[in-house]
């Protein structure tokens, strides 16, 4: 970003209005008055309730929609790796080899899939705030996740098994309000493509432009195993949009950090993205090396090294983007203006929580969150074990994970039938276990209680290979029998999780309180100033919730020289190689001829988006899906802190190479007759 943007945006977050096209907007405060002045577009309430009960998130961390009135979600491939990998074996290689059901009674359900629709909001800001009031430290915690608790079990009453609530903090505490969402638990693959098609150009490609991806799937909801009857979805248009034309996202963007203090961002800056490249670098560099093992390695590893090569690339772009000096000029400035003449406290609140925040940031990655475990079977232990004593608890005690709000969810995960490869698992352990002994020292107690007399290698190849854990009805069994058939347990990694969860529970309590209590007090304390100054004409940060972003088809100028908006089909088999990552399935060379190659395939915009915006519909004025959102362009990396209209695009699928290819390359016109019908 140039000094020149970054003033004019230091000039709009302070002064507003905001710059056109920004933001990342909750559907109950849409920016009406920008949508009329600027496009002569204004939604009414029919308008955003259908556009609120047609778009799907995928619990899992991605969006989608609904496309038709029998649960057909249409969402990213990329999204719905995790079913596919679980759906696929050796003999039968969906991932690589596609998958169409040609019929209902062909498709096949996911392992641990869950579709959240969001039906209401509620207001229940006050309700927290009496709850915490006058409280500091781990009293403020345990008293605002008991209130939470309370507000989401009153929610989701008796009926667990279809309604999800969660409590959101918006504006960084300065809001709290309560999302009710209608659950779809049963949730069916019906189209992914081939991964060299939707994955086409890897990682070179990613967040670039021009793109090439069929980066589309179907899934179907279901309910008392019939797909489910949906009374809002989207209508889809194969003629897409026009550049110029305006178009909307609505989808729900993980996680921006756009009004953290500077404090806060020179953490994240000098030790949480530092640590995150430091450790995807080797994760990389891991599982490249496995997969080098032989085809089914190979197989095993792909969509975690994809991932793993994703989260890389965006996070090193986010450290470029706040090394850059501009880039803290314009976030003092823009905290210097909201701090003038106003009481001082908050931020230097967080500033000296920030040092708290640094010495645990290492050893609270490798205990708490786990990454000192790298395998599924240690998340499963940590789950038995932690669900038998929490659950024991009073709802409003237990920590949040495992409150009873959520305990679908929980137990549909814990319970999945995805596979679990044991030489796959022992090899992501023996690396995670070499990275605790680096970064704790050999000399540690807990690492000497780990590890033993024994290396990093033997102690994981014990562990996977005396483990009963990968077996669903064992899990099963054990997390029915609660407190008392865990405690029985002389699973190994159950007895690694025992070991583990008493110096990860006290990394976490301090990280609680003296760390997340102070900023969400602080941040509650600095929204009220935000909205004293700039009301609530300033969208919050992206918390994985329903959001709207509106802009217009419309490319950008790189270097001097324009970038069109629009590819086309005939691109990508000008761009085939014939080796990865540029290698078409042979079921698109064979199609070559008879596809309308002159289909536009994928187009960028100017919508503000992040991730878990992947899978986002892109709709028309009329709540047409003309796209699907799936990545950014590079410019976008830094779209966690500021967003900058000039460059910053969404990169979509378009709506026509969906239908072509469907009914083309896969010769699925019954699904295209549903797509397409109003």
């Amino acid at each position: 970003m140039t000094r020149h943007a970054l003033a004019l945006a230091v000039a709009g977050l302070v002064s507003a209005p905001l710059l056109a096209a920004e933001g990342m907007w909750t559907l109950d405060n849409l920016p009406l008055a920008d949508l009329q002045a600027s496009y002569g577009f204004a939604p009414d309430d029919a308008w955003v309730t259908h556009a609120m009960r047609s778009s799907v998130r995928l619990a899992g961390g991605c969006s989608g929609s609904f496309v038709s009135p029998d649960g057909l979600v249409l969402t990213n491939a990329h999204c719905i790796v995790g079913c596919v990998q679980g759906l696929s074996s050796p003999e039968r290689d969906l991932q690589n080899g596609g998958f169409v059901a040609n019929a209902r009674g062909d498709e096949l359900q996911c392992p641990a899939e869950e579709l959240n629709v969001l039906l209401d909001i509620t207001d229940v800001s006050d309700r927290l705030a009496g709850a915490v009031e006058g409280r500091s430290g781990q009293d403020y915690v345990d008293a605002r996740n008991a209130e939470k608790s309370r507000i989401e079990s009153e929610c989701v009453g008796d009926a667990e098994a279809t309604t999800r609530c969660d409590v959101v903090e918006l504006y960084n505490g300065g809001q709290q309000h309560l999302y009710r969402y209608h659950r779809y638990s049963d949730v069916r693959l019906v189209f992914s493509p081939e991964y060299s098609v939707g994955f086409f150009g890897g990682d070179p490609d990613n967040f670039n432009f021009p793109r090439y991806n069929l980066d589309a799937g179907l899934l179907r909801a279901y309910e008392d195993g019939r797909p489910a009857s949906i009374e809002h979805h989207f209508a889809l248009d194969p003629a897409g949009a026009e550049a110029g034309e305006l178009v909307m996202v609505t989808g729900h963007p993980g996680r921006t950090q756009r009004q953290l203090t500077v404090a806060q961002l020179e953490t994240v800056r000098d030790v949480n993205l530092i640590n995150n490249l430091l450790w995807l670098a080797e994760r990389r560099a891991m599982l490249g090396q496995y997969g080098r093992i032989d085809d089914e390695a190979a197989r095993q590893a792909q969509s975690d090294l994809t991932f793993t090569d994703n989260s890389y690339k965006v996070f090193r772009g986010q450290l470029q983007a706040l090394l850059d000096p501009a880039v803290f000029a314009a976030k003092r400035a823009e905290e210097a203006a909201l701090r003038e003449g106003v009481d001082q406290a908050p931020w230097d609140d967080v500033a000296a929580a920030q040092q708290t925040a640094r010495e645990l940031a290492v050893p609270y990655m490798l205990l708490e969150q786990g990454r000192a475990f790298d395998t599924r079977l240690f998340t499963i232990a940590r789950t038995l074990l932690r669900g038998a004593g929490e659950r024991a608890k009073p709802n409003d005690a237990r920590l949040p994970e495992f409150q009873d709000a959520g305990q679908g969810r929980l137990r549909q995960t814990l319970l999945s039938s995805a596979p679990i490869h044991p030489e796959f698992e022992i090899a992501k352990l023996t690396w995670s276990l070499t990275k605790l002994r680096e970064l704790l020292g050999t000399d540690d107690p807990l690492v000497k209680d780990v590890l033993g007399d024994r290396s990093p290698a033997q102690v994981a190849r014990s562990l996977v290979e005396g483990s009963t854990l990968a077996d669903v009805a064992t899990r099963e069994r054990l997390w029915d029998g609660g407190e008392r058939a865990v405690a029985a347990s002389e699973d190994p990694f159950i007895a690694l999780a025992r070991l583990v969860d008493a110096p990860a529970r006290a990394l976490r309590k301090r990280q609680e309180s003296e760390v997340a209590s102070i900023e969400s007090r602080s941040a509650t304390q600095i929204a009220r100033v935000r909205f004293d100054k700039l009301g609530t004409s300033v969208y919050p940060d992206a918390t994985f919730t329903l959001r709207l972003s509106y802009g217009e088809v419309q490319g950008w100028e790189e270097n001097g020289k324009p970038v069109a908006p629009f590819t086309e089909i005939a691109g990508v088999f000008a761009r085939n190689t014939g080796a990865e990552p540029y290698a078409l399935p042979q079921r698109w060379l064979d199609a070559e001829s008879r596809l309308a190659l002159d289909t536009r395939f994928n187009f960028v915009s100017s919508n503000d988006i992040i991730g878990g915006n992947s899978g986002s519909p892109v709709i028309d004025r009329d709540a047409r899906v003309v796209g699907l959102a799936f990545d950014g362009n590079i410019h976008s990396l830094g779209g966690s802190f500021w967003y900058d209209p000039r460059l910053n695009r969404t990169v979509s699928v378009h709506s026509g190479a969906i239908v072509e290819a469907l009914k083309t390359v896969y010769g699925a016109d019954t699904l295209v007759d549903e797509l397409l019908q109003e």
